[in-house]
């Protein structure tokens, strides 16, 4: 950054001498703006019902595998545009089947849960919804994932797409998945036999909000874009007693603390520095009295990767270094350490370079010049994944959609405010550019799959 602003002061300087030696020439006209598309037209004359739609999903989140309301109230707008339309799939999901003559099978998919976050945003529309999770903990509810954006810009797609059935030929089915959070929704509409009770797609496309590009532009990763999450557990066995007296004990604190410690050097030692991971603890909780050594601690752990391979190596890792801090503790055989691997596995993304490429180029010729972008891969998690990995003849892409206005992205780059991210209770995404690009950019690129000959 440093280098790149002297370069930017020198070229201003050079600039500057060089106006001062020559005559003032005619101020060049303003490059015009970039025409608005026949699609983007559309989508302008409609975006006052699509931001009443919007703010009615963003005030009413429901949570994972809660989204009854949410799904009906979708399945209705997509019925009167005479979808096929199928409820209840893998709990709460919503399946839309067009068919418009032989050809591809585009699946196009929006994520409907929200989170257990009480909003902070302000806004006039802002949530105000309760909840119990499924554990039983009573929590604010809020959109702070985006996927209100999400369900906005694909109700406008399938209003574009189905009145331009004359622009394409070939089958749509577009899903309202259910909890992505958990990583459990795509799972269960496929469990529930998506590719086989309804047409097998060819294609599948879907974007994601981002909170760290400035709204309206457009970003794509080749390849790996999103990673495996995996949450873990381990429950650290040890013997309790007086904290005055500690060896009559087996402190598992401590025995916890040297794993987490150690958990370090499995990526820092034993990964590829190539290939990325993350390992880390995030909840550490034993105890009850200053005075009282416990004899037991939990840990809690996020671990992200990309390859199978590498998330194998992670998991057997970590009940290595478990066991192995224990025998080094002395503790005995049948108090070892338990790690549990929690059933909300969800898988990495991948865009297949060619077609991620192939997409990336469409894009570039509809938009403006520098709005679509080449992003990095990242550690989050998105369970669209699972689509492609139930069969890899699929062409898949997900893309990244800013939210950030444009005046907090340059107040950010000048180090004047911190940026909320995704998941914090004060996200609040500039919703009708999000819409707006995203709405435009999906139905561009259904209509090239499904262009006719």
């Amino acid at each position: 950054m440093r280098h790149m602003l002297t370069a930017v002061l020198a070229a201003v300087s050079l600039s500057s001498i060089a106006s001062a030696q020559t005559p003032p020439s005619p101020a060049a006209p303003p490059a015009p703006a970039p025409r608005q598309s026949e699609i983007g037209a559309a989508i302008a004359g409609d975006m006052d019902d699509l931001m009443t739609l919007y703010r009615d999903l963003h005030a009413n989140p429901e949570l994972s595998g809660q989204e009854s309301e949410t799904g009906v109230k979708l399945a209705k707008r997509l019925k009167t545009m005479k979808f096929d339309v199928t409820e209840k799939v893998g709990g709460t999901g919503v399946v839309a089947v067009m068919k418009n003559g032989s050809g591809p099978v585009l699946l196009i998919r929006a994520d409907m849960d929200g989170l257990p976050v009480t909003e902070q945003t302000g806004l006039p529309f802002a949530s105000k919804v309760r909840a119990k999770t499924a554990e039983g903990v009573d929590t604010g509810v809020m959109h702070a994932c985006g996927h209100d954006t999400h369900m906005t810009a694909f109700i406008e797609t399938a209003k574009l797409l189905s009145a331009r059935k004359d622009q394409w030929k070939g089958t749509l089915v577009m899903i309202l998945q259910p909890a992505e959070e958990t990583g459990k929704g795509a799972r269960a509409m496929l469990e529930d036999g998506l590719y086989n009770r309804f047409p097998r797609p060819t294609h599948a496309i879907a974007f994601h909000d981002a909170g760290n590009m400035e709204a309206g532009k457009i970003g794509y990763t080749p390849g790996y874009a999103l990673a495996n999450v995996d949450s873990v557990d381990i429950v650290v066995k040890g013997i309790g007693g007086h904290g005055a007296y500690p060896q009559a004990t087996k402190d598992p604190i401590v025995l916890g603390a040297r794993i987490v410690t150690t958990l370090q050097t499995l990526v820092s030692r034993e990964q590829d520095p190539q290939d990325p991971a993350v390992v880390t603890v995030g909840s550490f909780q034993s105890g009850t009295k200053h005075n009282i050594i416990p004899d037991e601690a939990k840990l809690q752990l996020t671990v992200r990767s990309y390859s199978d391979e590498t998330r194998a190596k992670l998991i057997k890792g970590i009940e290595r270094i478990a066991r192995g801090e224990a025998i080094a503790a002395g503790i005995s055989e049948d108090r070892m350490p338990v790690v549990s691997v929690k059933d909300e596995f969800t898988p990495s993304t991948y865009n297949p370079p060619e077609f991620a490429e192939q997409m990336a180029t469409l894009l570039r010729g509809h938009f403006a010049q520098d709005q679509v972008v080449k992003t990095p891969p990242v550690m989050g998690g998105e369970d669209f994944g699972r689509y492609y990995r139930a069969d890899k003849n699929i062409n898949s892409f997900i893309f990244w959609v800013g939210g950030v206005p444009a005046d907090q992205m340059a107040k950010a780059a000048a180090g004047q405010l911190s940026l909320p991210s995704l998941h914090s209770p004060f996200w609040a995404p500039e919703a009708d550019k999000v819409v707006a690009t995203a709405s435009e950019a999906l139905t561009v690129l259904a209509l090239d799959i499904l262009k006719r000959d």
